[in-house]
């Protein structure tokens, strides 16, 4: 442990990505986030916006995409797997689909 890691406390790194459209705009985002320890993914989606991480903005206006999240390549449900604690470097992807089918 670092001496950063002890004047902050324990936290972890995460990668989240948002791309596609999203409500009305499209959404480029690709951001390194340093969150506390045994954050889980529900909690990570109510303090992303602290961060300018726009990820619950972007599950209120398409809330199908609750259902698409993604962490490490992996489909997470967030009704599913909103109490799942993230580990050092996960990545959180939000991808909206390009068309429809």
């Amino acid at each position: 442990m670092g001496i950063f890691d002890r004047i902050r406390g324990q936290s972890i790194r995460v990668h989240v990505l948002i791309r596609g459209r999203i409500g009305e705009a499209w959404q480029e985002v690709d951001q390194h986030l340093r969150v506390p320890q045994g954050t889980t993914l529900g909690k990570l989606v109510e303090v992303a916006g602290a961060a300018g991480i726009p990820l619950q903005q972007a599950l209120d206006s398409s809330p199908h995409l609750a259902h698409t999240l993604m962490v490490n390549g992996e489909r997470c449900p967030l009704a599913e797997h909103g109490e799942r604690a993230l580990a050092e470097g996960d990545e959180i992807y939000l991808l909206a689909p390009l068309a429809g089918g």
